[in-house]
């Protein structure tokens, strides 16, 4: 009598990965304006500079360009914090204006897992559009279709 097999069968490639792959999920397009608030000289505001710094990338910033990223650096001792301002049908959906995660006890792993779960759900879907051929490029593909004789 054999026991059945329970674990995983390769290992977790650590918190980079995992990182990479919630920044790889994250999307904008249901947010008009993100605002990310800090203490510099706080202790636990490494993880929100860090989802501010992620914020910035390529990937993420393709996927609202017009969604724009401010940041209030503060020196009052309050608490970090990330606020999401929704576009219309976002709010219309939820009920409410802007989304607010206090990320002083926050990693930045879970700042974006709370992101992916809250706010890239918002994103409305995409309408599919059928592109319209021109003469010429029909042209081009009836003759693709078409064999060219053989030499003899």
């Amino acid at each position: 009598m054999s026991i059945s097999y329970s674990g995983t069968l390769k290992r977790s490639q650590g918190i980079v990965s995992a990182i990479g792959k919630e920044l790889k999920r994250i999307n904008l397009k249901g947010v008009n304006r993100i605002t990310v608030t800090f203490d510099p000289f706080a202790e636990n505001v490494k993880s929100t500079r860090d989802f501010l710094f992620l914020l910035s990338t390529p990937r993420v910033v393709l996927t609202n360009p017009k969604c724009v990223v401010k940041t209030d650096v503060v020196c009052n001792r309050q608490p970090a914090e990330v606020k999401f301002s929704l576009i219309q049908k976002a709010q219309e959906q939820l009920k409410v204006k802007d989304v607010r995660f206090l990320s002083n006890n926050l990693n930045t792993l879970e700042i974006l897992q709370l992101c992916n779960k809250h706010i890239s759900t918002l994103a409305p879907e995409e309408e599919e559009t059928t592109k319209v051929l021109t003469k010429a490029e029909k042209q081009k593909i009836a003759s693709a279709g078409k064999k060219a004789p053989k030499k003899k």
